[in-house]
């Protein structure tokens, strides 16, 4: 094995997670969400790789939608890795996202060896996983691409499968295998017969390097190849969504002649419904999970999640019961694979539940909904300290703000002044504006907006030290 290469890990923290709505929502889905633990699913995934890679080594494809939100998430574990979070200007599918992550690795090192991982499985064998990743990257040396495959532990319909064959010459600490064949999801029966001939799960996990990498896409993607090639800062946001929507496993894996696959027994779960998420958790004496306030009667085998409020059951079994400020999901248990086809219908009668939380989170802090009319609308802002709101003004809307904690710096038409607890101020229609903490704790005020029309999108901002659009 070669040592001349430099280790590099892609994190995949795109898709909206809508198996496990209503917490999981297309503006904060399931990897920036504390699933399995204190620490969400991104940090989660993070910490593991910072096992084996240094932070500034480490890169992120999400959407620009989340871009502040991935940012401040791995801020708290490896501000070196920041700078590296890419933002897509579309979802594209994995084979671009990927794509664009290793284009940027190889153009700054071509001695690059890149781990692809997915930022919302989660892995209780660290060291199983770790040794899976090194012994890939013997055969990844020799310019294979090589998957991660989990020794299946039952006949699961929700994971494809890669068929392995012969045996690779590495003195690894696991096995290298031949890919012989990759397999769609099959029905139960199929699934079985594959676990019983030795099958894997693919779990979407790659080792290759960058320079085989943009080999392969030449010969196999030429065209989304040469469109890599031209893409600039001018044509990004057009370029990337010209794209084929294709994955990696469809788009390369399966076309490619030198695939490898190491079988790993990891204790691996991709967390995609919520009896996956029931399976990850300790249980009660009636074998229930429990998040928040429950009270529970004569019930068993359940999922009882409150994000707010009191959540009281009475004499339920196997189901699974969400409960958000805005939205409570109630259903079996063994359904929690089909709730995609429940959220297709909410989004169709009420889009805004599928999409954002009561909670809507900016890099500058978050904001709740408290009550909303056609003419009024009342929030609960939070500005983190040394933060601030855009310079801004509305066309529809004036807004009268009072300061709850904290101390607030008011710009309004060009004047600046401070406000404490307990103070208030009025902010006209059309009058630029900006709110600002100063202090070092956190800044919150409530907000009454009154106007003919009070939507998000009543915006127009003059200046934004985030970068949003003025």
């Amino acid at each position: 094995m070669s040592d001349q290469f430099n280790r590099y890990a892609i994190i995949l923290c795109g898709g909206s997670g809508t198996r496990l709505w209503p917490l999981s929502r297309t503006l904060r889905p399931k990897q920036l969400l504390a699933l399995n633990g204190e620490q969400t699913l991104l940090q989660q995934t993070t910490q593991r790789l910072l096992s084996h890679v240094t932070a500034k080594n480490l890169f992120t494809v999400t959407h620009e939608d989340h871009k502040f939100e991935v940012k401040g998430q791995l801020a708290e574990l490896a501000i070196d890795a920041v700078n590296n979070v890419l933002a897509e200007p579309c979802a594209r599918n994995t084979l671009p996202a990927i794509t664009w992550a290793v284009n940027q690795i190889n153009q700054q090192d071509p001695n690059a060896m890149i781990g692809v991982f997915a930022s919302d499985h989660a892995i209780d064998k660290v060291d199983a996983f770790l040794q899976a990743w090194q012994t890939a990257e013997l055969a990844a040396d020799d310019d294979y691409l090589v998957l991660l495959g989990i020794k299946p532990h039952e006949p699961a319909t929700g994971y494809g499968y890669i068929k392995p064959s012969q045996q690779l010459a590495y003195k690894g600490e696991m096995p290298v295998l031949l890919v012989a064949q990759f397999v769609e999801k099959p029905n139960v029966e199929k699934a079985q017969q594959f676990v019983n001939e030795g099958y894997l799960w693919n779990s979407g996990m790659f080792v290759f390097k960058a320079q085989v990498f943009m080999a392969m896409l030449k010969q196999y993607q030429p065209e989304m190849a040469q469109q890599m090639a031209g893409m600039n800062e001018e044509n990004f946001a057009e370029t990337y969504a010209s794209f084929d929507n294709v994955s990696m496993d469809y788009g390369l894996a399966e076309l490619a002649e030198k695939v490898a696959v190491v079988p790993v027994d990891m204790a691996w779960s991709d967390l995609g419904s919520w009896d996956s998420i029931y399976h990850r958790h300790e249980k009660d004496a009636q074998n229930n999970v429990t998040h928040g306030q429950v009270l529970s009667h004569d019930t068993s085998n359940s999922l009882l999640w409150a994000e707010t409020g009191l959540l009281a059951t009475l004499g339920l079994d196997n189901v699974v019961v969400i409960q958000t400020a805005d939205a409570t999901l109630i259903c079996d248990k063994s359904r929690s694979e089909d709730i995609k086809t429940l959220v297709a219908q909410v989004k169709i009668h009420n889009p805004t539940l599928t999409e954002i939380h009561q909670t809507v989170y900016r890099p500058w802090g978050s904001y709740s909904v408290l009550e909303e009319g056609s003419n009024f609308k009342i929030k609960r802002i939070v500005v983190n300290p040394g933060q601030k709101l855009s310079m801004q003004m509305h066309n529809h809307r004036a807004e009268h703000w009072v300061v709850v904690s904290g101390v607030a710096t008011i710009t309004n038409n060009e004047i600046e002044y401070t406000l404490n607890e307990n103070q208030s101020t009025y902010i006209s229609k059309t009058h630029r504006h900006r709110l600002e903490n100063k202090g070092s704790e956190p800044l919150a005020i409530i907000e009454v907006q009154c106007g003919d029309y009070v939507g998000e999108d009543d915006i127009i901002r003059f200046d934004d030290i985030y970068g949003r659009k003025v």
